[in-house]
């Protein structure tokens, strides 16, 4: 058998959260995690995130989401990100590190997971250090757990609740249901991708009990699960047809509207997993961690069934995932935690049979490393946050105090200018409602809104990869001057008929 000196016997000790080879994942996970808010405040950016942070801010300001403004979404990473701002200050940086900081708890949640429940002391380290780097290192924790979207919080919540599984079914007490019921439907709070966790964890305590009585526990769950709930059931006691629409209406009846090519694009989302090194690591890993469990690991079948219960999930989210039209690929994060414990055993099973740890977890840490360095450096020239601070600078150059502005929700952000009644979430103009329902619900139809356009209503407006509507509105004959930034476009300074825009003399508006 080859030797495995590289990793020092001195890490594989007993397991404990307070031995040598656990305090150095500790710390690697620490250093990620450092790594990971470096990112956050540099290269991190969504677009879709501008709607996200804006309605945080419009929460702060005291606002209603569903009832003061249109908002397709859950509530709860909303709120979040609104008290991070009201403690250190309106900035997009605050809550990138807010998200960042869950991301790496979920990921020690993760590796501390792997650690206890590797079936060989030898092995304990180098399965959480692969963990750590797994989970911590991928491509989808990366760029997405570290931005103001809820995909990190709710990470986080699905992985926590997820560790209080195997307690709630041996305990004879109820809290651990309880909490893990809270949890579960944190995730789903925080967005509607997390809304399987709560009924397949539900299920899996009932199926699975051990101990204590299973009907007590099922109860416990859900007191647990509607606290999380509270913020939207006062508002649904409030104004039930606004909240339902948004929440449920949109995404099953109007979020393919202008989605001609949803179809396909879900295709070749769900197949881009064998274009990514990453994915497919974790995948094979995955799957041969889950023979080891049901074949070869000797367990008894509650250690087993936690096992299961990640797969379950791996499921619930994929199908889950899957259906949404359009789907993404960064949805797909909601799988990644459990896919790194599956893929934990499946390394060890390769590697108890090649007879060595050092090479297969050095070739698992630098796959992954290095696809996540590919990664990054192919987005380095990506739009990021400081692309649009230099547009929200010259929008608030260029616009009067108080002044109707047009601008995508980032903008409205930055320069915290009011957003007008209805231009919150841009997708709302997509929807073609009836009047009296789209006045309730705050959208403008986009019919409505070239008008408006068009007849001057807004001092200034900005837009971003739209050449058809700079076209078709005639955007250069409505305004005198425009400022270029790559593909974004400001127009201010609204002409008489027939004027052309263009750029003021002897300004770079880069």
């Amino acid at each position: 058998m080859p030797s495995d000196e590289f990793f020092p016997s001195s890490l594989d000790g007993p397991p404990s959260r307070t031995g040598r080879g656990y305090l150095v994942l500790v710390a690697v996970v620490a250093a990620i995690g450092a790594g990971l808010i470096a990112y956050s405040e540099t290269m991190a950016f969504a677009y879709d995130e501008g709607f996200h942070l804006l309605t945080a801010q419009l929460i702060k300001a005291g606002k209603r989401p569903y009832i003061d403004f249109f908002f397709p979404q859950t509530l709860l990473n909303a709120y979040w990100n609104a008290g991070w701002m009201a403690v250190f200050g309106e900035s997009w940086r605050v809550p990138h590190v807010a998200a960042s900081l869950v991301t790496t708890l979920a990921t020690m949640l993760t590796v501390d997971y792997v650690y206890f429940r590797c079936p060989a002391p030898q092995w304990r380290f180098v399965s959480g250090l692969a963990a750590a780097f797994l989970m911590g290192a991928n491509g989808l924790a990366v760029e997405f757990g570290t931005i103001g979207q809820a995909y990190g919080i709710c990470t986080f919540f699905v992985v926590a609740a997820f560790r209080c599984a195997p307690s709630s079914v041996t305990s004879r007490k109820v809290g651990w249901a309880f909490a893990m019921g809270l949890l579960s439907t944190a995730a789903a709070a925080s967005t509607l991708l997390g809304a399987p966790a709560a009924p397949v964890m539900a299920l899996w305590m009932l199926w699975t009990n051990r101990a204590g009585n299973r009907w007590a526990k099922f109860v416990a769950f859900g007191a647990g699960a509607l606290v999380p709930l509270i913020p939207m059931l006062v508002l649904l006691a409030q104004a039930p047809r606004e909240v339902l629409f948004n929440i449920f209406d949109y995404h099953y009846r109007y979020r393919e509207v202008e989605w001609d090519g949803a179809v396909r694009q879900n295709l070749e989302v769900m197949t881009s997993w064998m274009l990514s090194p990453q994915s497919l690591v974790l995948g094979l890993l995955a799957i041969s961690g889950l023979w080891f469990v049901r074949f070869r690991s000797g367990w008894e079948r509650v250690k087993r069934a936690e096992f299961y219960l990640a797969t379950w999930l791996i499921v619930a989210f994929s199908i889950h995932i899957s259906r949404a039209a359009p789907t993404f690929e960064r949805y797909y994060i909601l799988c990644v935690p459990f896919l790194v414990m599956l893929a934990a055993l499946g390394m060890y099973s390769a590697g108890i049979r090649l007879g060595t740890k050092r090479w297969i977890t050095a070739v698992v840490v630098l796959i992954t490393v290095l696809a996540m360095g590919r990664r990054l450096y192919s987005e380095r020239d990506d739009a990021s946050w400081g692309t649009y601070e230099k547009i929200a600078a010259k929008v608030k150059e260029v616009t009067p105090a108080g002044a109707p502005l047009f601008a995508e929700e980032m903008i409205y952000f930055l320069i915290q200018h009011p957003a007008p009644s209805g231009l919150e979430h841009a997708d709302a103009h997509k929807l073609k409602l009836p009047p009296e329902q789209a006045s309730r619900l705050h959208v403008i139809p986009q019919a409505e809104l070239d008008a408006l356009v068009k007849g001057g209503a807004y001092a200034t407006l900005e837009t971003c990869k739209d050449e058809s509507k700079i076209s078709d509105l005639e955007l250069s004959k409505l305004y005198r001057q425009k400022a270029e930034f790559d593909d974004c476009t400001v127009f201010w300074d609204r002409a008489p008929t027939g004027a052309v825009a263009k750029e003021p003399s002897g300004k770079d508006p880069e």
